[in-house]
């Protein structure tokens, strides 16, 4: 490696880290994975409005649920593990919503590609499972709940180089941010029932366990 390229590389890493700087300082938005505060079990769930793929609004309303409702932020049809996590969620969702209980997958995507720029493997996996798949490329549930945070300038640098992600209109092209996968319960009374996020992005809760979670927060197990 050179010392010009090292110093050009360099540079971009400092320009991108200033920029993230100014991404981190929009409300709601922690300037780093470690800063995130997600919402606590037994806090009131904030209402948001995200938008479907046909680029209607959704809004969510604590005070206004005829049901449980199970939030399930995820990065993006880009990410490969969060394309497992909707493959093994599907062995359960008919067992959650038969609980009664209404399900939401807010990410980072912008609305038109929320389905197309899922893998074919997970695209025949929830067929017919009535996947409410949710841009929140504004990040204004994420932010809500307090996971959405900004990347690191070095592993936005290597985000941005993958040329097959489309990453335009996202939360990583408006914001460098991203939502931290992670779950919410919120019940009937608008009050978060259960929760669950880890600081390792790459790290999911399994299916079962999110089964038997729910099945336990709205008093069937």
């Amino acid at each position: 490696m050179t010392f010009r390229y090292r110093l050009a590389l360099g540079m971009r890493l400092i320009v991108l880290a200033l920029v993230s700087a100014i991404a981190s300082a929009r409300p709601g938005i922690a300037p780093t994975i470690d800063d995130i505060e997600p919402l606590a079990v037994g806090d009131r769930a904030p209402a948001f409005t995200v938008y479907r793929v046909d680029g209607e609004a959704y809004s969510f309303d604590p005070d206004r649920l005829e049901n449980p409702v199970l939030i399930v932020f995820y990065r993006g049809g880009w990410c490969g593990a969060c394309n497992q996590q909707l493959r093994d969620l599907s062995s359960v969702m008919t067992a959650i919503r038969e609980l009664g209980v209404d399900v939401l997958f807010p990410n980072g995507d912008r609305p038109e590609i929320l389905y197309s720029s899922l893998r074919p493997e997970t695209k025949v996996a929830i067929d017919g499972l009535e996947y409410l798949l949710l841009s929140d490329s504004d990040l204004h549930a994420a932010s809500a709940f307090g996971v959405a945070y900004v990347l690191a300038a070095d592993i936005l640098e290597r985000y941005r180089a993958r040329e097959h992600w489309d990453l335009d209109g996202s939360s990583i092209d408006k914001y460098d941010a991203l939502p931290l996968p992670s779950i919410f319960l919120v019940a009937e009374d608008g009050t978060t029932a259960f929760n669950y996020y880890n600081p390792d992005p790459r790290v999911r809760l399994p299916a079962d366990a999110l089964r038997a979670a729910v099945a336990e927060a709205v008093g069937t197990e």
